[in-house]
């Protein structure tokens, strides 16, 4: 008998991402949930979803006029408050503004998930002199998580969703050229850098949360249509709209995947994976070098000013 052809563990994502989705209906009455990059996509149908469940929406967005509108939106049918605090995460000055106002205003958090992000087409600069996706994507998350641990701790059992890319595949991660000076940038690679970086420190995370209640996974939203990367100029967003979009499905799966990821019972205890919408899968094998994910944790601590800080002392 011939035997069957199975594709090696480092693409079975092309395979995995066909399969069916699992599906949660737990209630999530009263929890509150903080969401960052909840105007439009991924973000906005995570909410959506998690308030028709009964949780509370916590969000950190960029555009108040947008987040006044979605506030509207979820009022209408929640029996919980909306709120939101405003912070560009390509400034981390006013992502660590906003992160501690929502520790002063909530003795609580249920679950936070980590889903604004960026795609860049060319290098650039932040002020604090970060490269733009490699701060969007990876060190604001990173700030926003470890300033957010003790909290969750306390309000265990609690859940930390990163919400990653297949895109990490594109790797571009070097250590020694964060800001990419010795290298040429491209879209793809600084992508993939900022998501390699991300995915490598959710099992450090994984690691100093062992034992507290409070897991933290990984996931990639699905090929679904979103307005990331809107920010390159008009030639990229027709090249997107009329060549890329058309081929994506719409983000509804993702805010699902998401809910069932941060209200299913059997995702209770679960941590330190990546999922491919719900369900499980092997990273690429250069995310998985602990190694490489110590070095950039630490750098990480570094670049967002929290070294000196006692967060991580649990």
């Amino acid at each position: 008998m011939r035997k069957k052809f199975e594709l090696p563990d480092e693409l079975k994502f092309i395979t995995i991402g066909r399969l069916p989705q699992k599906v949660s209906h737990e209630s999530m009455d009263g929890k509150i949930c903080v969401i960052t990059g909840t105007t439009s996509g991924v973000g906005y149908q995570a909410a959506i979803r998690l308030a028709k469940a009964g949780a509370r929406i916590v969000m950190i967005v960029r555009n108040k006029e947008k987040a006044e509108s979605l506030c509207v939106e979820i009022r209408a049918f929640s029996a919980y408050p909306t709120d939101y605090y405003i912070a560009d995460f390509s400034n981390l000055a006013q992502v660590r503004k906003a992160t501690e106002d929502i520790l002063s205003n909530y003795p609580r958090i249920d679950v936070l998930i980590n889903n604004a992000g960026v795609h860049m087409t060319t290098r650039k600069l932040t002020e604090e002199g970060h490269e733009t996706a490699f701060c969007v994507n990876h060190l604001a998350s990173f700030l926003v998580t470890s300033l957010l641990l003790k909290r969750m701790i306390e309000s265990a059992p609690s859940r930390i969703i990163q919400v990653n890319s297949e895109g990490h595949r594109f790797n571009g991660l070097n250590i020694d050229d964060l800001t990419w000076e010795k290298r040429r940038y491209t879209g793809l690679r600084g992508y993939g850098a900022s998501k390699t970086a991300q995915l490598m420190t959710v099992w450090e995370f994984n690691d100093l949360l062992r034992g507290t209640g409070v897991t933290i996974n990984a996931m990639h939203p699905g090929a679904v249509k979103s307005k990331i990367g809107q920010n390159n100029g008009m030639l990229y967003n027709l090249y997107s709209r009329f060549l890329i979009q058309p081929l994506l499905k719409e983000p509804e799966i993702s805010g699902e995947a998401i809910y069932y990821l941060a209200s299913s019972p059997e995702m209770e205890g679960v941590s330190g994976r990546f999922f491919n919408l719900t369900n499980e899968e092997i990273p690429a094998p250069h995310a998985m070098n602990r190694e490489s994910g110590k070095k950039i944790f630490q750098i990480s601590k570094e670049l967002t000013h929290l070294d000196k800080e006692k967060l991580y002392e649990i």
